[in-house]
């Protein structure tokens, strides 16, 4: 019996897989997809990006209560959280949007295959669920298989040691929650955790928060989270974490031990690359688990392709599909692009941080002369109205050209207001561009405009 023939075979149905595959059919190709999960959507959808902002949003929404409400007249007793309820609600988010990813394959006629697919040789795949094994034939085989959760040395995961996954489902708001790592997750489900009333420890190796993002915006955040009641622990070397009965112990060089309810590992990740049958194809990783690929995401091997967390750059959701969509694109039609200077990237916190292109630290360690500009939210009106004012924007631009290189934000709907920052930089503008087009009044992005006035000096409400 013959295999399955397809023209591009995905491996992997995350937000880079199930993505090029929607792509790759519009453009004409017949296509499979392979995911082991039953749900689509991949880490992102099903134990990551999806679930945590449902908690944050549950969260906040139950800490703003308990702490704003008054200042607009609204007067809240007797109030409880019902964690159960926020849990069964961040489910039926994630239910309803891999049944969404479902309807699009069906839509655009995609193949799927449940189990675990790997790279069985040139041009063929080998998908092996609890029952079967089954061969598939391609021209074209792309791996997107994301990533994993890192782990460091002297730590088992089990029992009130885990990762992520494990802090978006606690049965219970534990009484003190170690966090290892103060990143973007870390930082996240510590908030989560912290408005329901745990006791929260942040641990980090380095003696900052928020790790590659601009220090000056990193040290402000700092301050907030620390206000709302975050502990962080900096320049902290874990050496290791163990299960002591139903709780846990942390072990930190020069300190005493932590004893804590539950532990969570947010050190990082990893490439998922396990079990891909790579070296049938001749690939090989490069020294930190990557996946190298060409500007078309080529691999070594002719006809395999990767994109996402697997290879070089940040491991963000939005980075895998712009990927895939250039990967299918190229395939097709032999052009494919990702402006990398572009990629947005956003801590859902309160305030929320987002950020897009060069740091200031970036400038500074490259030589590159640039000006400054800043605005706080403190002196917007719609901060005001939304009782939000901590953070600001800010915008770097180059001396000479004025050509944006970064913007940075920190405060009320920061995620959102990023996407100007994406567009104007994506288009080549200068931060007299920006500060030349009309901003709706009262709005947040009146302080972008700001702030780009602020580049050279003519701020107009600071």
């Amino acid at each position: 019996m013959s295999s399955p023939q397809h023209d591009l075979i995905v491996i992997g149905a995350g937000p880079g897989g199930y993505v090029t595959a929607i792509r790759a059919a519009q453009l004409g190709l017949n296509v499979a997809c392979v995911e082991r999960e039953a749900a689509l959507g991949g880490t992102c959808l099903r134990i990551g990006c999806i679930p945590s902002k449902a908690l944050l949003e549950s969260t906040e929404r139950f800490h703003e209560a308990q702490t704003d409400f008054a200042v607009h007249g609204i007067r809240v007793s007797g109030m409880t959280a019902d964690l159960p309820a926020m849990l069964e609600r961040k489910e039926k988010i994630v239910a309803t949007l891999t049944r969404g990813i479902d309807a699009l394959f069906r839509k655009n006629k995609i193949t799927r295959y449940k189990g675990h697919g790997a790279i069985a040789g040139a041009g063929r795949v080998t998908v092996r669920n609890e029952t079967e094994s089954t061969e598939l034939a391609a021209k074209y085989i792309l791996i997107a298989t994301g990533s994993k959760p890192a782990t460091l040395p002297g730590i088992v995961l089990g029992g009130p040691i885990g990762t992520s996954a494990e802090a978006l489902a606690y049965s219970h708001v534990p009484h003190h929650l170690v966090v290892i790592g103060a990143g973007y997750i870390g930082l996240e489900l510590g908030s989560v955790w912290r408005r329901l009333g745990a006791k929260v420890t942040v641990l980090e190796y380095l003696d900052r928060i928020l790790p590659g993002m601009d220090s000056e915006i990193a040290t402000e955040a700092r301050k907030i989270f620390e206000k709302q009641g975050l502990e962080f622990r900096l320049g902290v070397k874990v050496l290791a974490a163990r299960v002591d009965g139903d709780r846990a112990t942390v072990e930190c060089k020069g300190a005493e031990p932590l004893v804590c309810d539950r532990v969570l590992v947010a050190a990082g990740r990893v490439p998922n690359t396990d079990g891909l049958g790579l070296d049938t194809v001749g690939i090989k990783l490069d020294g930190r688990g990557r996946i190298p690929v060409g500007e078309r995401f080529e691999t070594s091997a002719a006809g395999v392709f990767a994109i996402g967390d697997v290879i070089r750059g940040p491991m963000l959701a939005h980075k895998a599909q712009e990927e895939g969509i250039a990967c299918a694109e190229a395939l097709v039609t032999g052009r494919g692009h990702v402006d990398y200077n572009t990629i947005p990237g956003v801590v859902y916190t309160h305030p929320e941080i987002a950020t897009v292109g060069k740091s200031e630290d970036d400038l500074k360690r490259d030589n590159v002369p640039y000006r400054k500009g800043a605005f706080p939210f403190r002196a917007n009106g719609r901060a005001h109205s939304l009782g939000q004012t901590d953070g600001k924007v800010k915008v770097l631009a180059h001396a000479e050209t004025d050509r944006i290189l970064g913007v940075h934000i920190i405060g009320p709907r920061a995620g959102e207001l990023i996407a100007e920052a994406a567009a104007a930089m994506a288009f080549g503008a200068s931060s007299e561009d920006i500060a030349r087009v009309s901003h709706a009044h009262p709005t947040l992005a009146e302080a972008f405009k700001e702030a780009a006035l602020a580049v050279d000096g003519r701020a107009l409400h600071m």
